[in-house]
């Protein structure tokens, strides 16, 4: 008896030790978060809310990384995601608001205050943690395919093509047959950028709803020209006012050849965008912020100008945060605000990563077809190219994937079957006279019959609660 439990003391020694393990790893971890990553305890560290959001970008970072292949995590790297992801999001529980309940005390029903966890975590944070599920397993789905490999960029065979025409030339170079893909395989392909692609709108309207929620910080005001012309310069502003203004022949004259003059541009509309707001309702009465143009003239530019951001921001995801964005996290207060706003920022990162990697093979597979084609590939005009007219809502995107009869995850071999039995129903619809769509070949309306300007499109793609 007496061996049989030092057997199981034994046996159970190793759990015991990865749980004492694990407690020494969070409780360093909070305690770094409780200093406000000021290691010398004077208190100069940052705030509770910036240290959180710190937390989650450098994590995602240290276990991610860039994703340069399409491919399953490594089982040690997803248990650690999972793990510590879960220890900063435990944060969020006990974030609560005080609502009204019944109490029945002694049959005298009495009204009193309960907290409960504060709306909008309470229903953003599962949503999130499901898109970030999907991702995962969206990669894992790559672990049954066999048509496509990688070349590193030191190896001879990659050395000897025509060198690609990127930005990210350290990345290894997608491999398919001498004649391309399957087709099986380029529909699956296909399918799995679409289910991508699914994650990357809803994370990206989450993320900026959060981002409209924040206050805009009084430094990052003090630091604005006290008019738009000399926010937008000359040649933008002329531009911007003109009688008859299209966005569409606007950026077409706008140099966006780089992420750097995108987010130089961001920057310069987003400022434009404050001041005329901050002169139409002459918030903090200075004579310096009056306003020497009608109120109707203010109202029409501030509308062009957040036209042109949900353009940007629509066509190019993957390009990094403006001046506001980050002024608004340095200075953010808020902890909910603070891991939700850093939870969808890094899921949208993701999604983007994986969404470009899916993109590179399938600029193999067509160079592989076409061999004569032009070899040049523009990740910011593919972004581009990815981009529809309308812009994307969190709620319904998560709604279409709750719905959806098509999986959100597939792998190679169970697409094949799918395909199948897809085929076989277009068909059998075909027979009956029904020339409908299948539900995958439907896309979304490229315009919208009312016209909306840039708050009310965000409005309309809040996340799936606004916060109460």
């Amino acid at each position: 008896m007496e061996e049989d439990q030092s057997d199981a003391m034994e046996e159970s020694c190793p759990e015991l030790e990865a749980i004492y393990a694990d407690m020494e790893l969070m409780k360093e971890r909070f305690a770094k978060l409780l200093l406000g990553e000021d290691m010398s305890g004077g208190g100069k560290g940052v705030s509770s809310a910036l240290a959180l959001s710190n937390a989650i970008t450098n994590l995602a970072a240290s276990v991610f990384g860039e994703i340069s292949r399409l491919e399953p995590m490594p089982p040690d790297g997803k248990a650690r995601w999972r793990k510590e992801i879960d220890w900063l999001l435990s944060v969020t529980d006990h974030i609560v608001e005080f609502v009204p309940s019944k109490q029945n005390t002694n049959g005298i029903i009495m009204e009193i205050m309960v907290t409960r966890q504060r709306s909008d975590v309470h229903v953003n944070i599962p949503a999130l943690k499901k898109l970030d599920l999907m991702l995962m397993e969206c990669l894992d789905n790559f672990k049954d395919q066999n048509e496509f490999t990688y070349v590193s960029k030191d190896d001879a065979e990659s050395k000897s093509k025509k060198k690609r025409e990127e930005d990210k030339w350290w990345l290894p170079t997608p491999k398919v047959p001498p004649t391309g893909l399957s087709e099986v395989t380029r529909k699956w392909l296909q399918f799995q950028k679409d289910s991508v692609n699914q994650v990357l709108k809803a994370a990206m309207a989450m993320n900026a709803h959060i981002l409209t929620e924040m206050e805009i910080p009084e430094s990052y005001i003090d630091a604005l020209p006290k008019n738009g012309r000399a926010s937008l310069g000359d040649s933008i502003y002329k531009n911007i006012t003109v009688d008859h203004f299209d966005p569409d022949h606007f950026l077409s004259a706008m140099d966006l050849s780089s992420e750097h003059k995108i987010v130089d541009l961001k920057n310069r509309i987003e400022a434009s965008v404050v001041i005329w707001r901050r002169k139409m309702t002459n918030k903090d009465g200075k004579s310096g912020w009056g306003s020497g143009v009608s109120l109707e003239k203010r109202e029409q530019f501030e509308d062009r100008a957040e036209t042109i951001l949900l353009i940007l921001k629509h066509r190019y995801p993957g390009i990094p945060q403006s001046s506001l964005d980050i002024s608004k996290i340095e200075h953010n207060r808020d902890v909910g605000h603070a891991i939700l706003e850093s939870y969808s920022r890094i899921l949208e990162s993701l999604a983007h990563k994986v969404m470009s990697r899916i993109e590179d093979v399938m600029h193999a597979d067509n160079l592989a077809q076409n061999p004569s084609g032009d070899a040049k590939r523009n990740p910011l005009k593919d972004a581009a190219l990815r981009a529809s007219g309308k812009f994307p809502n969190a709620k319904e995107e998560l709604e279409k994937l709750n719905r959806s009869e098509a999986p959100t995850s597939m792998t190679l071999s169970d697409f094949m079957g799918w395909s199948m039995d897809q085929e076989k129903e277009s068909r059998d619809e075909l027979s009956n006279g029904n020339d409908s769509e299948p539900p995958l070949a439907k896309q979304p309306s490229a315009t919208n019959s009312k016209k909306l300007s840039y708050l009310e499109k965000l409005d309309s793609g809040r996340s799936p609660m606004a916060r109460q």
